[in-house]
């Protein structure tokens, strides 16, 4: 077991904190002699001095080499159904395009929702979380007709489904006004409900066109009265002891306040998203975590670092950018760096117009005006001392 000799010796190393953390939480419970644990350490030690970078190493151009080069060997195929039916999912080269390129919106948004302790185990109780959360639009509860004679749309209101999905009728005809009025824009129209007949009774206010009753009509029926708009489908699967949802679309901030939700293991694909609800550093996270499953589901394996660095260039402004003309490689200090990009003529115009002079610091520009970069032995310089 480790004595608290050894647990200051393993705090007070040059280790990184990631690693010292994993050297306590890997030794704490196993038993070993003082010998074996001066092994342990110097093991450690060696291998952490291995895996340093060498002083003025071209880290850029390695981890861009590193990613890039497995990159052409994965596949194209866009979905897969990862394991859940009737989710699908974007994988293999168009999602790490998608990472990279920084999207506001995945092609297939997904979330993975880990539930608490008392919803976790029980299907029926995580079927009842799943309910706040997939949207359910009006149509689902009950009948729909729309009488042309007396101008209302009826909505005859299944009690047993109102029973299954515990919600009341006053909730949903309340719900229902309001999401047609704020979230689909439209308010022409009175609402009344009859609970001993179960019937909600839509009325246009201007009742001299038909197509007002037809379009109040579709609203209506499609409008969202249980759930979060944004997510579609919702599939219950049990994983490792737990229930866990998977859902198609995404919207993490609603999910968060749904009660029985874990809010600390919940996640989504959808990295912008997570950079306005949890803020930057999460998101870096995201990148990395989204980067290396994507590679790793197609059996390629990239050190960790390079697309630690990748994501560090990606938030270190404090927002998500791309790697493209758009974020990073537009942004560069460098006219010929940028020049050397996308969209050369124009670069070097708005430089030349701007009066912009080139320090020709990067590796790029110095590889195009034929001087030896400012990295490894390019920046070594001999100094001799004059003799007097």
């Amino acid at each position: 077991m480790l004595t608290d000799a050894m647990r200051d010796r393993i705090e007070s190393s040059d280790f990184p904190p990631l690693t010292r953390q994993q050297l306590l939480d890997s030794l704490g419970d196993k038993e070993f002699s003082e010998e074996q644990f001066e092994e342990i350490l110097e093991a450690v030690q060696n291998e952490f001095e291995e895996t340093r970078i060498e002083p003025l190493e071209a880290v850029g151009v390695i981890a861009a080499q590193s990613i890039g080069e497995p990159g052409t060997q994965m596949t194209m195929r866009t979905f897969h159904y990862a394991g859940v039916a009737e989710i699908n999912v974007t994988l293999g080269l168009p999602r790490l395009i998608e990472i990279m390129d920084a999207r506001k919106e995945p092609s297939t948004p997904t979330m993975t929702i880990y539930l608490s302790s008392e919803f976790n185990e029980d299907r029926d109780r995580a079927r009842m979380v799943s309910w706040q959360i997939e949207a359910a639009p009006l149509h689902e509860f009950g009948d729909i007709t729309t009488d042309m004679e007396n101008m209302q749309v009826l909505v005859a209101v299944n009690q047993a489904v109102l029973a299954k999905r515990k919600i009341s009728m006053e909730m949903i005809v309340e719900t229902a006004q309001k999401k047609i009025r704020d979230r689909r824009h439209y308010r022409d129209f009175e609402v009344e409900a009859d609970p001993e007949n179960h019937v909600i009774i839509f009325t246009p206010k201007d009742q001299e066109k038909y197509q007002n009753l037809f379009q109040l009509a579709e609203h209506v029926r499609n409008v969202i009265v249980q759930g979060i708009d944004d997510i579609e489908r919702v599939v219950v699967r049990k994983e490792s002891g737990e229930y866990i949802l998977y859902t198609e679309g995404s919207n993490l901030k609603d999910v968060f306040e749904v009660p029985g939700v874990d809010t600390v293991r919940t996640r989504t694909n959808n990295i912008s998203e997570i950079a306005q609800v949890l803020g930057i550093e999460a998101a870096r996270n995201a990148i990395m975590a989204e980067a290396l499953a994507t590679l790793g589901e197609q059996g390629i394996k990239v050190d960790v670092r390079h697309i630690m660095l990748v994501a560090d260039m990606m938030c270190m402004d404090g927002e998500v950018k791309q790697i493209g003309r758009h974020g990073i490689a537009g942004e560069k200090e460098s006219v010929l760096s940028r020049a050397a990009f996308e969209v050369t003529v124009n670069h070097l115009l708005d430089a030349a117009v701007a009066n912009e002079i080139d320090e020709l610091n990067g590796v790029t520009e110095n590889v195009i005006v034929g001087q030896p970069i400012q990295l490894g032995t390019g920046d070594v310089k001999l100094v001799a001392k004059s003799r007097t």
